[in-house]
């Protein structure tokens, strides 16, 4: 697993040449992030992004820069560092006294006394609060997958939207092209005599329209870069070379594996089971408040010598006293309210985990429809549509230089190309992005090859980055 290997290897410090070497990169940006074992900053590399990086180009970016991310996997981190605390005993305790006025003794007066104790809580208290501090840590770790796999979604989605926006422009600009090419034949045919001035008006308006969208798609890609950017950790106003092609990949699920997967591998569902075993250990150790904590200690007192004129024969000798100590539990209505909060948290969580499962299933319902419907649009547009629309422009083109057929009759041919063509990449675009929604629901990457196993964990990227 490239990507966890090498997300590990960066946040616990491993910035050897030869780790960092095997991404495979050539062409590399620079950027510090913060070392997360002390104070001081490493140096980390981010692949450089071009027109010929991939989108696993850009997960690769988002895992090692990602801010997010980043305070995820720290907040992980630091749920860790809990459960050493919660597992030891308590600090123990050191007494000093000093007697003002001396108390006068038989083998001499008492001077100072020192003394240390040590409680030690009742059986199984401590392991009982290492379990629920480390299902706790595992709640947090699974809130840090389910964070990686949402900036992967994201960044993906972002990704495919700023591909359609390309190639939107790009094809609204062949349009104008080719609507330049019929505003100069009916330019001709009007000084002809062969055409109307309303035909050439229509033409250039219909040529206004399209510079117009062409503008506004340009425009948008600020923010979508921005956006894209924002996941990247990068400036808002960095630029970003516009993705060349995304491919349009056949996937193998069914309904059930995907509603098992997304049962089973779903990390916020992992997180609120993990939670559920926390609450388990709670209630265990809500039970075992009703037993007392132990404390043992020693003290020793100095005692002077005797001032008696016949001293006895153990004049000033120390005291050495051994202490036992238990609390007692008597305050029952505490200790029960203790238990009762510990069962009800229980069954809250219980709750939460159902309607988070029921939630995620609604999810995925709609994000498997709206996959297929896209796989659908795009067979359509490509197969038969596309094809027809632009045979018709073609005809109609021929017919309008024959006097044959009218402007109008050309420039709504043209409109339907258009719409199509730009319906085709919005609908590549939509099932790339549904395809990136339902592996983050289901936690796993959806096989793309009949032999490939359905399973594979999402986090890592294809591509050059996952060899």
């Amino acid at each position: 697993m490239v990507c966890v290997s090498l997300l590990t290897c960066v946040i616990v410090g491993c910035d050897s040449v030869t780790d960092q070497e095997t991404f495979g990169m050539t062409n590399r940006d620079y950027n510090f992030i913060p070392d997360n074992t002390d104070a001081n900053q490493q140096l980390i590399l981010l692949p450089h992004l071009s027109e010929d990086s991939t989108v696993s180009d850009y997960l690769t970016y988002a895992a090692l820069n990602n801010a997010g991310l980043w305070a995820a996997f720290n907040d992980w981190k630091a749920a860790l560092e809990q459960v050493p605390q919660v597992k030891s005993l308590p600090d123990p305790k050191f007494n000093y006294r000093y007697f003002i006025e001396q108390v006068e003794t038989r083998v001499g007066a008492q001077k100072q006394a020192f003394g240390i104790t040590q409680m030690f809580p009742w059986f199984d208290k401590l392991k009982l609060r290492a379990d629920s501090a480390a299902d706790a840590a595992d709640a947090q770790r699974q809130r840090y997958q389910a964070v990686k796999l949402k900036v992967f979604f994201e960044v993906k989605h972002i990704y495919y939207e700023y591909y359609y926006l390309g190639r939107a422009v790009s094809i609204v600009e062949e349009n104008i092209q080719l609507m330049k090419n019929f505003e100069s034949v009916t330019r001709t045919r009007y000084k002809a005599a062969l055409g109307t001035a309303s035909d050439l008006i229509r033409a250039q308006v219909e040529l206004g329209k399209l510079e117009d969208r062409v503008k506004s798609l340009k425009d948008l890609q600020g923010p979508v870069t921005a956006r894209l950017n924002a996941a990247l950790n990068r400036p808002a106003e960095a630029a970003l070379a516009r993705p060349r092609q995304i491919e349009d990949e056949s996937v193998l699920f069914t309904d059930r594996e995907l509603l098992d997967s997304l049962a089973g591998s779903n990390p916020h569902l992992a997180a609120i089971q993990s939670e559920i075993a926390e609450d388990k250990a709670g209630i265990a150790l809500a039970r075992k408040e009703y037993f007392p904590d132990i404390t043992l200690g020693v003290d020793f007192i100095d005692t002077a010598d005797s001032i008696s004129a016949v001293g006895p024969r153990d004049s000033g000798q120390d005291a050495l006293i051994a202490m036992f100590s238990v609390n007692l539990p008597v305050w029952r209505e505490k200790l029960d309210a203790g238990l009762r909060q510990a069962r009800n948290k229980y069954q809250a969580t219980l709750r939460k985990k159902t309607q988070e499962l029921n939630t995620l299933n609604a999810q995925l319902k709609l994000a498997t429809y709206s996959f297929r419907d896209a796989e659908r649009k795009i067979n359509l547009y490509r197969d038969t549509l596309l094809p027809k629309a632009i045979e018709s422009v073609k005809t109609n083109e021929a017919s309008f230089r024959a006097g044959q057929n009218t402007l109008l009759d050309l420039i709504d041919a043209q409109r339907v190309m258009l719409e199509f063509e730009l319906a085709y990449e919005r609908a590549l675009s939509n099932k790339a992005q549904h395809l990136a929604e339902l592996e983050m629901l289901v936690g796993k990457e959806i096989p793309r090859t009949a032999e490939a196993d359905f399973g594979k964990d999402v986090s890592e990227p294809k591509g050059n980055f996952n060899n």
